[in-house]
């Protein structure tokens, strides 16, 4: 249980209410409570709930990336159907600017872009890969540590 002190008199009671003492709100004990503006009582605090630990599975994860010269690919398409930037970009609700970035690689498309161009464009930008992730290992395995490679000075 979590114990509250009064603010004036530093008594631990079981009963606090909120009050105003020349201007300030305190949390007092019932005693106190005649010495300023009564607001109300204190809400009793709750106990916080405990975090479950949750286990990483292993094995392989799914994961979406653009294709690596996707900047081209866009622009090849776009000029063979005949798309102006502007036009391109009011049918992808973009800025003109955007499509200009894309096509010259210096803006990387978020997944929901990707997947727009994909569908207006008829061609493939996203692939799927997996990454292979394993638990922690255990201490004094394999592998260096960042302790490998700091030199100490005496």
């Amino acid at each position: 249980m979590i114990k509250i002190n009064c603010d004036l008199c530093g008594k631990v009671d079981e009963n606090f209410n909120r009050v105003i003492v020349e201007s300030v709100e305190l949390t007092v004990c019932s005693n106190c409570t005649k010495f300023g503006k009564f607001i109300g009582p204190v809400k009793k605090p709750v106990a916080k709930l405990k975090r479950k630990e949750v286990k990483i599975e292993e094995g392989p994860e799914v994961v979406e990336l653009l294709v690596e010269n996707f900047a081209g690919i866009i622009k090849k398409k776009r000029e063979a159907m005949g798309f102006s930037h502007k036009d391109f970009a009011i049918k992808l609700n973009v800025k003109e600017s955007v499509i200009h970035k894309l096509e010259i690689g210096s803006f990387i498309p978020q997944l929901t872009l990707a997947k727009k161009l994909e569908k207006i464009l008829g061609v493939k930008l996203i692939e799927e890969h997996q990454e292979n992730h394993q638990a922690p290992s255990q201490k004094g395995s394999e592998g260096f540590t960042l302790g490998d490679f700091i030199k100490v000075r005496k």
